[in-house]
């Protein structure tokens, strides 16, 4: 491998020929060999959001020169398309602050812009520090970038995957509305409800986790740029935070403004908190919903069996025919790491010392893993499984015939300790429930039959 030779305050390094990266990236390369989780590529995106919004701005300030801004700008363009990719190799087990991954990205577009420079015949040097770093600091980038890729992936990738299953569930509701089966609380019986109605209970979970991840996103609009070293803006023009705010609200689409108080945005997380708390809030309903499908699907012939789902791959490497629900447990799996990941949030929050947190690569690491791995897994849950839940309709009134908990509607004619007398009669004795109740002589098989009707009873409010 040829090698250059780089320098920074610290002195000369050698890095890669074939690399864009600097001497920053290649120190921070050889001093944290920790794991192989990698700073994830939304956060280097968002960098280059950054980047080239921070030049514009400085641009029309009149502290960066036009043509050095517009390189600048040009190459962070190329970066938010991907073509740099693997110019981005640091760990997330660096700098609690973020700042060589601020460098990173310094060091990437001023090689590769002080290039085009030179190819368009200009003798210009971009600076990783005095141009592209320009009116910032690791200390206020890092977190701004830290709201710019929270916002977009959920907005982009988060909120389309819940969208999708909330229609698929919706309709799954609506056309087993007439399916009359039996309830089950404490996994025990209950009354009568429909297939319908079961269902829709999982709509409104994913309909209300939606509204109140969106209700997150309001306060990951406040960025911490203009705040630079310790949040007092040192070395930034007064007006820069604003409007770099403004030109990344342009450039994304979204809303972002430049913190009121930067003090509190370098040292403090709450509103990643927030958010990921509605994250989380989203992964325990996907967890019901899934245990649910799975305990529905169960059997075939010796579980509940009230429900199909399809059958995508064979389930056992001895058993013949078996086949699994692979899709609720992919989806719980992914439930229990975001409910790790959340107690990793919350604490990495909570250790904002004096000026700065120094937690905030593995706070990025864990949101934009949960929301990935949330995404990923509601679409593969929708597209593998949801869509095809059928309703076992010989199982689920068979169940409904045999349940002794229709008896509660006898509750008002005949009285509750009457009603239970004849339920655990019947459960003891084996026999029908009319059988036990007719056994008792409080009520007629014509009385029975009019107050014992399954369909009745799961809407009881619009009875005659």
């Amino acid at each position: 491998m040829e090698y250059r030779l780089e320098h920074d305050t610290m002195g000369e390094i050698r890095v890669p020929e074939a690399q864009e990266w600097g001497a920053q990236t290649q120190r921070s390369l050889e001093n944290f060999k920790i794991g192989t989780e990698k700073m994830p590529i939304e956060i280097i995106r968002a960098f280059a959001v950054l980047k080239k919004c921070a030049a514009l701005a400085n641009r029309d300030l009149g502290v960066l020169d036009q043509e050095k801004a517009e390189v600048i700008a040009e190459v962070c363009d190329e970066i938010i398309a991907g073509q740099f990719d693997a110019e981005f190799p640091l760990v997330v087990w660096q700098t609690g602050s973020g700042t060589q991954s601020n460098m990173n990205v310094n060091e990437v577009v001023a090689r590769v812009a002080t290039r085009k420079l030179a190819e368009r015949g200009s003798d210009k040097v971009i600076h990783p520090n005095d141009d592209v770093n320009k009116s910032q600091s690791s200390n206020d980038t890092y977190p701004t970038a830290m709201h710019i890729a929270a916002k977009t992936i959920v907005i982009d990738q988060l909120l389309p995957a819940i969208d999708a299953i909330h229609a698929t569930l919706d309709e799954k509701a609506k056309a087993f509305s007439d399916i009359v089966k039996i309830g089950r609380t404490h996994l025990q019986d209950a009354t009568p409800i429909t297939l319908g109605q079961e269902i829709s209970g999982w709509v409104r979970m994913l309909q209300l986790s939606k509204k109140m991840i969106e209700l997150t996103l309001e306060p990951l609009k406040e960025l911490a740029i203009g705040g630079t070293a310790v949040g007092t803006g040192i070395n930034a023009h007064p007006e820069f935070g604003d409007r770099a705010a403004e030109k990344m609200s342009e450039e994304t689409g979204k809303s972002f403004v430049s913190a009121e108080n930067k003090f509190h945005a370098l040292t403090s997380h709450d509103q990643l908190v927030f958010s990921h708390g509605a994250i989380k809030a989203l992964a325990m309903d996907a967890m019901k919903i899934a245990n649910d499908v799975r305990w529905l699907a169960s059997g075939p012939r010796a579980g509940i069996g009230e429900i199909t789902i399809p059958e995508n791959e064979p389930g056992s490497s001895i058993m013949p025919g078996k086949v699994n629900p692979t899709q609720s447990e992919a989806l719980t799996m992914v439930a229990a790491q975001v409910l790790g990941n959340d107690a990793t949030i919350g604490f990495a929050a909570s250790q904002g010392n004096f000026e700065l947190n120094v937690f905030k690569p593995v706070i990025m690491y864990n949101y934009i893993q949960s929301v990935r791995l949330l995404t990923d897994s509601l679409q593969s849950f929708n597209d593998h499984c949801a869509i095809g839940i059928e309703p076992e309709r010989t199982v689920i009134a068979e169940n409904v015939e045999r349940s002794l908990m229709l008896v509660t509607a006898l509750n008002p004619h005949i009285g509750y300790e009457n009603a239970a007398r004849i339920a655990k009669a019947a459960h003891k004795e084996g026999t029908t429930l009319k059988e036990a109740a007719l056994a008792t002589g409080l009520l007629t098989e014509e009385q029975y039959d009019q107050w014992i009707v399954p369909a009745d009873m799961v809407h009881p409010n619009l009875k005659a």
